[in-house]
Formats: C-alpha cells, structure tokens, sequence
C-alpha cells in the first residue's frame, strides 16, 4: 500500500527527521504536536491550557491537509509531563470531540522536546484511499 506524507504551512514544520503525517490508504497517523506557533516556530506562550489549544490547533490543520477532522479520529495518544495537568488537557481535547469521542491512551513522560508540558498523536480515517 503507498504512504503519503502529509504536510501543511498551518502547523509546524517538522524539526528532525519525519513527516507532519502519513496517509496510508484510509488512515492517517500524525507526528506528535507540541505547542509550536506554526508561523515562528517558537513554543506558546502560557499554561497548559493554551499549550494544550495550540496543540490541538496544530492537530487540527494536519488532519485538514490530508482531507481529515476531529471527527474522523480513532484513536489519540496524549503525552504529558505532569499528570496533575490531566484535567486541564482534558478539558481543551473533550471540545474537540463533542459527538463520538476516540479511544485514547494518557501517558506521563520525563521530558518532552523543547520542554513543553504536553504533545498529542492521533490516528484518523479519511475518505478515498491512498
């Protein structure tokens, strides 16, 4: 089956050696977003809720470039440095996912790249095939 990577302006561009995101016939797996303003490069500014927003926002623009949304999500993968910031990241995800939310997987880490506190991968259905 061929692979596609995926790539857009509208989030960050990769800093090493992988794709925003594959297509593989109907599937999508993005690459983990951080809270990177797409236009600097520079981490976000504020707590983890607005790094959880631009996260989500950089999500949101990956699954846009491969035809895809929120609601075609199966499965998300969070990362987090600090489980006491659970509910505040889940908070900002619940409002991307308001009709069938996907399965998903929390994990605590040690460290993330650029010291952010947080960074979500997602793996999504699109239309059409490879």
């Amino acid at each position: 089956m061929e692979k596609r990577a995926i790539r857009t302006t509208q989030a960050p561009a990769a800093i090493g050696p992988y794709s925003q995101a594959i297509r593989t016939g109907d599937l999508l797996f993005t690459s983990g977003q951080i809270p990177l303003d797409p236009a600097t490069g520079q981490v976000v500014d504020g707590d983890i809720t607005a790094q959880t927003r631009q996260v989500m926002q950089n999500l949101g623009a990956v699954l846009a470039a491969a035809g895809a949304g929120f609601a075609d999500v199966v499965k998300a993968t969070i990362f987090l440095v600090d489980m006491a910031d659970f509910a505040a990241v889940n908070a900002v995800y619940a409002a991307h996912f308001p009709a069938v939310p996907p399965a998903r997987s929390t994990v605590a880490v040690a460290r993330l790249p650029r010291d952010v506190r947080v960074e979500i991968e997602v793996v999504a259905r699109v239309g059409g095939g490879a």
